[in-house]
């Protein structure tokens, strides 16, 4: 589990690769969050949007989703940068209220229900609307959206 998050706008691959070091910095539009998994909460959060479903998926086929790809090459120091797929992007940013607080209290329940007590104590809806917030801007600005993790 990553215990720093920061989802973040830049205008490629290249710049937000550049950020592998030392993270997007104050530079970089962000959100920040803390003790999630990134890759799976974008994984659900695309399920989410390309396979509506009145129920949360169940952990074999989230598992089973496409996951984001690395924008830089992992190596084993812990630190990954992803980029969101841009049909996520788009998705986040047509989202409505309503679409957003089922999704960020779906996303809750998987993390309670996987993390207990030792869940995050950030609020999950709120990081999610923060999210939508950027990837508005990168639909607007024709930049992407990515997340930094350590």
């Amino acid at each position: 589990m990553a215990s720093n998050i920061v989802f973040f706008l830049a205008p490629d691959d290249e710049t937000a690769a550049a950020t592998r070091l030392g993270g997007p910095g104050e530079a970089l539009e962000s959100v920040t969050c803390r003790f999630i998994e990134p890759d799976s909460a974008i994984a659900q959060w695309d399920m989410y949007f390309e396979e509506p479903s009145t129920e949360a998926p169940p952990v074999e086929q989230l598992l089973g989703w496409a996951w984001p790809e690395w924008v830089t090459a992992p190596v084993n120091d812990g630190v990954e940068v992803f980029a969101l797929p841009q049909r996520l992007t788009r998705a986040l940013a047509n989202a409505s209220s309503a679409e957003l607080e089922e999704l960020g209290g779906r996303w809750t329940t998987r993390l309670r229900s996987e993390d207990g007590d030792d869940m995050t104590d950030d609020d999950l809806p709120a990081v999610l609307r923060g999210v939508a917030r950027l990837a508005a801007s990168a639909v607007n600005t024709g930049g992407g959206l990515y997340s930094w993790s350590f």
